[in-house]
């Protein structure tokens, strides 16, 4: 092989076996299953001919006749004309299993996105450790750990399941920032079901063991797509909303849109239901108030008292933060507050402002929150809250009471703006709560008048006690506005405090309870 020619005859042999490095029978089952390549995946994910990949010829040593690639894909691309590192784990090969190679691309993968400060992308299918090379998988594992800990708050990262995952193959994913899996295709498991039987005895399917669904209930999985081509739009649309890095401003999408009130804006003049216990989809209020009717919504599935998720307000990316009024009544739970923490921490590491529409009765009582650490665990909201130096803003449209007023968003807890809606009510507690509380000798003694005592003082409390107003004589409402005004508020008002400047104090970060 002395001339030229020979020799790109012989690079060209070794990249078509590097294109489908898997065995013949490996592929052909694939194949079966409808599955692309790791190489289709990451082409229907980036801009049309941006993938540029490093290592196809990498090799695991030991035998001369191991397949190129080790069982991954990796290199970088755009996404929307903004570049972005991305992996993609290939099950012809090993199983997909990670190897020293497969470690030491990745790794290389990594080391580049923190060298250029460009979001992360894993797209996951791999059985997890490869056994065969004992100790050198696992620490390979903790190579690709170290260099997530690095990229975490400095650019996003976002993992894709498309298959089996388990052990190190799922500790991985749960690092990012976001996780998006395929229904009925994607499972995550620390053991599967194999192991759990042998070992414990314990019969489950994988479905109900880590099934996509099972583990966006969880909270684990953020975002459930029912194919791998909406798991991949989903995932250009979320960066559609994020900056490239934390030290980049976020892209800004046709901004200064309808500068005046609108007829969806005059909605909701007429939107609140007049009874302070009727429920409604707090997601019709979010549709109204920013651009477009936009939102990308993250973990729908877990937590569902609790909405977090992307919009836009005059083009630039915000943080929502709302109850849920058809979920316990929009009550703060243990899982809806560690959601709203995660949430809160995410938009602040990257300079996204935050804004929290409030309808909020307050945490919600019983043994069970009490038994699962409530107060600890609860109280990392308040954390969250008050450690972001983010722009922040606050609209109350319904009830703010005791302990959820506080922490959704409050004055008093670093909210930069707050607004309230006329049909707002806020108070230590609801006129419920506080009857009993403040009139159990007076409805004792009234005998068969007590009906009406009790209704008189609920007409009272709600009409001179829990209203805006008097937070707003106060100083801890900035305005009461017409609900009709609310979208060009918060236009102003984050406009206003675009130039939003804070003196983090000289210490490395505070220390979360629980």
């Amino acid at each position: 092989m002395n001339t030229t020619a020979e020799k790109l005859a012989d690079l060209r042999e070794r990249l078509n076996k590097a294109a489908e490095p898997g065995s013949p029978r490996a592929i052909e089952k694939r194949n079966a299953q409808g599955l692309p390549s790791p190489r289709e995946r990451i082409m229907a994910l980036l801009d049309h001919g941006s993938f540029v990949e490093i290592g196809a010829l990498v090799k695991a040593p030991g035998s001369p006749d191991n397949p190129y690639g080790d069982g991954v894909v990796v290199g970088h691309g755009l996404i929307d004309s903004r570049p972005v590192v991305v992996f993609s784990h290939d099950q012809t090969v090993f199983g997909g299993s990670l190897g020293e190679m497969f470690g030491r691309k990745v790794c290389a993968a990594l080391d580049w996105a923190i060298k250029v400060g460009c979001p992360v992308i894993g797209i996951n299918d791999s059985g997890g450790a490869r056994v065969q090379e004992a100790v050198t998988s696992l620490a390979f594992y903790a190579e690709i750990g170290r260099r997530q800990i690095q990229l975490s708050g400095l650019v996003p990262q976002i993992s894709i399941m498309l298959g089996k995952c388990a052990g190190g193959a799922v500790y991985g994913p749960a690092i990012t920032d976001y996780i998006v899996a395929v229904e009925d295709q994607a499972y995550m498991f620390i053991t599967g079901p194999e192991v759990i039987r042998a070992v414990t005895g314990e019969d489950i399917s994988a479905e109900d063991l880590g099934g996509a669904r099972k583990q966006a209930e969880y909270g684990t999985v953020h975002h459930v797509a029912q194919t791998e081509a909406d798991a991949f739009t989903w995932v250009r649309n979320l960066l559609s909303y994020l900056p490239t890095n934390c030290n980049e401003p976020g892209p800004i999408v046709n901004p200064d849109l309808e500068p005046e009130t609108t007829e969806s804006d005059l909605a909701l003049d007429a939107f609140m239901p007049d009874a302070d216990n009727s429920a409604y989809d707090m997601h019709d209020i979010l549709r109204n108030i920013f651009d477009d009717g936009e939102f990308h919504e993250i973990s729908a599935d877990f937590a569902r008292n609790i909405i977090v998720g992307f919009t836009r307000i005059d083009g630039r990316t915000a943080g929502v933060l709302a109850n849920q009024p058809l979920s316990l009544s929009g009550a703060l739970d243990i899982d809806g507050s560690e959601k709203a923490s995660r949430f809160i921490r995410f938009c602040n590491a990257f300079e996204i402002p935050i804004v929290c529409v409030v309808d909020v009765p307050g945490f919600l009582p019983g043994l069970e929150q009490e038994r699962n650490g409530i107060i600890r665990r609860g109280a990392k909201i308040l954390n969250s809250y008050l450690e972001a130096d983010v722009p922040k803003v606050t609209v109350v449209v319904r009830k703010a009471y005791g302990g959820g007023y506080a922490v959704m968003g409050s004055k008093n807890l670093g909210a930069d703006l707050n607004f309230a809606w006329p049909t707002a009510r806020i108070a230590v507690m609801g006129a419920e709560g506080a009857v009993v509380l403040l009139k159990r000798k007076e409805l004792a003694a009234a005998g068969d008048k007590a009906p009406e005592v009790r209704r008189k003082f609920i007409e009272f409390y709600n009409e001179f006690i829990a209203t805006p107003y008097i937070a707003a004589e106060r100083g801890y409402i900035d305005a009461v506005i017409k609900p009709s005004a609310t979208r060009l508020e918060l236009r102003r008002a984050l406009r206003a405090l675009r130039d939003k400047s804070v003196a983090r104090p000289p210490k490395k970060h505070t220390l979360h309870p629980g």
